[in-house]
């Protein structure tokens, strides 16, 4: 089933019974398929709730203020060569140095594509740093990435970065989908995250890119029991790059 609108989206997000399509239980220790299956993305009732407290307690520790200025120094660092930034600066922040081997362990982290690569990295990354602080790291990287580029290409001259970051989250999702089980009849429920995004009945003009909107009532950070744990770190990343980007196309 596919649901387009943005008050059944809701209804569903917000309905314990519908949970994530499960995952294999039985891979090797250190793959990402065994990854997985220790994370609160991809677990349900007790064990979920549990999981996701711990990344909740992580992210207590980080002050999303100090992120913003750090991702901007970054990204100035390097010369606008942006990506990348958000993860290291998140990582040095959770206490992981090392941050080089997470873009290839996300790269199936949401699709549950193995791969050779993805698993020796995933071996990597669990020599410095905990599941909690992986999970942060995976569950950022792809979703931060994708909103800074979807934003810049919306951006103009003078643009708010935070304005830009917010309909971008509305009108241009870095996550297009979010799927769920049908407790009824066991069949996978679609979320289509753009449309629910764009429905007229919530937003006026929903087509229309404006940035004067300001806040939204958007689905992209999720709702009701699995909503995202840290919208507020991701944005102060995003922010700090798309800070260092314009600055420089203003200069």
């Amino acid at each position: 089933m596919l649901i387009t609108r943005h008050a059944a989206a809701q209804a569903v997000l917000a309905d314990p019974r519908y949970v994530p399509p499960p995952v294999r239980q039985d891979a090797e220790e250190g793959t990402l398929a065994w990854l997985r299956a220790q994370v609160s993305r991809f677990s349900t009732g007790e064990t979920h709730a549990g999981r996701r407290r711990l990344l909740e307690e992580r992210l207590a520790a980080v002050d999303p203020a100090e992120l913003r200025p750090a991702a901007r120094a970054m990204t100035l660092e390097r010369g606008g060569q942006w990506r990348g930034v958000p993860t290291a600066v998140l990582g040095a922040a959770l206490g992981v140095k090392d941050t080089s081997a997470v873009a290839a362990a996300a790269s199936g982290y949401l699709s549950g594509e193995e791969s050779p690569r993805a698993d020796a990295a995933v071996a990597e990354l669990l020599e410095h740093a905990t599941i909690p602080e992986i999970t942060l790291l995976l569950q950022g990287h792809a979703a931060t990435e994708a909103l800074i580029e979807n934003a810049l290409g919306h951006a103009e001259p003078g643009a708010d970065p935070e304005a830009l970051l917010h309909e971008t989250l509305r009108q241009d999702p870095p996550l297009k989908a979010s799927r769920r089980l049908d407790p009824r009849t066991g069949d996978e429920v679609t979320i289509d995250l753009v449309s629910a995004n764009r429905d007229p009945d919530v937003f006026a003009d929903p087509d229309r890119f404006d940035l004067s909107r300001g806040r939204t009532p958007h689905l992209t950070f999720g709702h009701g029991v699995r909503p995202c744990p840290g919208p507020a770190h991701a944005l102060a990343l995003a922010a700090g790059v798309l800070d260092a980007l314009l600055d420089e196309s203003r200069s």
